[in-house]
């Protein structure tokens, strides 16, 4: 294979972890006895509930939906009897109204959101429609729902759209082994979004540490001349949808914009494989590959989770911990992920990994001043000022922080990670963000 690993400028090297479940095949999770599924999992509005206490539902039946645009149906994951609905905490941090549905074991399946079709009888629109009934959102962690990103305004002309297999977050390799064991899909999947916002260029792109998903998806798409695949390299934050389309495309997305301002819509390689699902098979998104990983945990694997299992029951499939109790629990990566405060939240739709560390890679490091070093300039793939960025957050300087771009800040983590002061940069700088974007709210 000869071909040229494309990136962007900045960025940080990190060690991937990968190797705990990088060649572990994907496996079935045990079927769960009770799933809590959140009414509001994604971005937008909330789902109202379609279901009442008492009443018996069906593998893949809608059972939350609204009437807002920005918004994503939930569906049963399991067949049985809703035992409550009620607010609960979900690993975003949120408390939102949850189905609490108990298994009868029998996994009955209802029936499919759509009839099997060719791709060729479909239109835009109809495929657009398949996607909203499914439930389908960005599940690289963000949880946008798809129809809405498949649906640009008249004015934005789309030609390019970028499948995401970059997954340079540690540890995480669920989309990985999606790429590998059943590229056909991931093809597949880029060809009905393709069709859907009418364009003729596909890519799939995937940092070069995972040669057998390249191999996997140059051979399931060489009948393809639409589709290409380019190799990344190695580099975090890679998967960053702008540094991807820098890195693809040579476009810089502008201050305060979006991909489609410079004609690309990227989309999450799980998601790719959920939309293959919906229009081949009629299934909406009930389950989702989970990366379970981390040196506090005793077998690590790649799991089909049910929306709505416990982390708890997840992390018991997997041997349990190492340690007595462990250091941390993260939804996703060490890089952006989410920690966790209980093991008893669901996995929602948005969750591509459970993350164990042990009590010595969670101890605190001890911060000192900055040294003024300038590294986290040179690594910000923004071209931001983390330092000055941070120093306006803790001051509460918002006004400040927000003249210096602070709404441009991807989070990525790759600031706090190099300094060599251990300041917290990105965790001061969200709080800025949070701040500011509250005052514009205000002022509306």
């Amino acid at each position: 294979m000869n071909l040229k690993s494309l990136t962007f400028k900045g960025g940080v090297n990190v060690p991937g972890h990968k190797e705990m479940t990088e060649n572990l095949p994907i496996k079935r999770a045990v079927e769960p006895a009770v799933v809590t599924i959140p009414l509001h999992q994604h971005t937008g509005a909330p789902c109202e509930a379609l279901v009442k206490v008492g009443d018996r539902v069906k593998v893949g039946q809608k059972i939350g939906q609204s009437d807002a645009f920005v918004s994503a149906s939930v569906h049963s994951s399991v067949s049985g009897i809703v035992k409550s609905i009620t607010p609960m905490a979900i690993p975003t941090g949120l408390i939102v109204d949850c189905i609490v549905i108990e298994s009868d074991g029998k996994g009955e399946l209802d029936e499919p959101i759509t009839e099997p079709k060719d791709l060729e009888e479909l239109t835009s629109d109809e495929i657009i429609q398949i996607i909203r009934e499914a439930g389908i959102t960005g599940m690289g962690g963000a949880g946008f729902p798809t129809h809405v990103k498949l649906s640009p305004p008249s004015g934005k002309k789309i030609d390019t759209i970028i499948i995401n297999g970059a997954e340079c977050e540690p540890y995480i390799t669920a989309d990985h082994r999606n790429m590998v064991e059943e590229p056909e899909k991931i093809v597949f999947g880029l060809k009905v979004i393709m069709k859907a916002v009418k364009v003729e260029k596909g890519i799939i792109a995937i940092e070069e540490n995972k040669l057998d998903a390249i191999s996997a998806l140059i051979e399931a798409s060489k009948d393809e001349p639409n589709i290409t695949v380019i190799p990344l390299k190695v580099k975090y934050p890679q998967g960053d949808e702008k540094r991807l389309i820098d890195a693809t495309l040579n476009r810089q997305v502008p201050s305060g914009g979006l991909p489609m301002d410079v004609g690309a819509i990227v989309c999450n390689i799980s998601t790719t494989k959920a939309i293959a699902e919906a229009v081949q098979m009629g299934k909406p998104l009930y389950e989702r590959v989970v990366t379970v990983t981390g040196n506090g945990i005793k077998e690590p694997k790649n799991l089909i989770v049910k929306i709505g299992t416990s982390f708890k029951d997840v992390i018991a499939q997997c041997g349990g911990f190492t340690e007595d109790a462990p250091g941390k629990i993260i939804m996703g990566g060490p890089m952006m992920g989410i920690s966790q405060f209980s093991i008893d939240v669901p996995v929602i739709k948005g969750t591509g990994s459970i993350l164990v560390l042990t009590e010595e890679e969670a101890k605190p490091v001890k911060v000192s001043p900055c040294i003024k070093c300038g590294k986290c300039l040179e690594v910000c793939p923004v071209k931001l000022q983390p330092l000055y960025l941070s120093t306006f957050s803790l001051k509460g300087r918002f006004d400040k922080a927000e003249e210096f771009h602070a709404l441009d800040c991807v989070e990525c983590g790759a600031c706090s990670y190099i300094c060599p002061a251990k300041r917290p940069l990105v965790e001061s700088i969200r709080i800025a963000k949070k701040e500011i974007i509250t005052k514009r709210k205000k002022a509306n």
